[in-house]
């Protein structure tokens, strides 16, 4: 009984948010959302909206939902988040076909995407020390 107690707690200084419907393959997926980890959650979301791609729109709903999420649950500061992870994983494939020549069929792949982030809050170190 006592290593659930201690279970609960432990305090959780990371905030997670999951779409589980992107209309959109891996394979695009993961640039995107490498190049966000690390970054603050402002300047994420800041470089998403001016991105080029139409996924970046959905991965910023994911990031705003988790920051809500920090604030209203945890209360966290927003100013201290950073993406610490985020990844995609492969949901489902539709399938359907297109006539071609002489009677064949020619295979539309249609694949769905999960999307997760994971926000961490960051301290913020203050100086105490003289300049000498």
């Amino acid at each position: 009984m006592n290593k659930t107690k201690k279970k609960n707690r432990k305090k959780v200084d990371t905030v997670k948010s999951v779409n589980n419907s992107i209309r959109t393959s891996v394979r695009k997926l993961n640039p995107i959302l490498k190049s966000i980890v690390g970054k603050k959650v402002d300047v994420a979301i800041r470089d998403l909206q001016f991105s080029a791609k139409r996924i970046s729109k959905d991965i910023r709903k994911t990031i705003s939902s988790a920051v809500a999420n920090a604030e209203n649950n945890f209360q966290y500061d927003i100013d201290n988040l950073v993406v610490k992870e985020a990844y995609c994983g492969k949901k489902i494939v539709m399938k359907r076909f297109r006539p071609r020549a002489k009677g064949r069929a020619a295979p539309i792949l249609k694949p769905w995407s999960t999307v997760t982030i994971i926000l961490s809050e960051v301290k913020q170190m203050e100086s105490h020390g003289s300049k000498s």
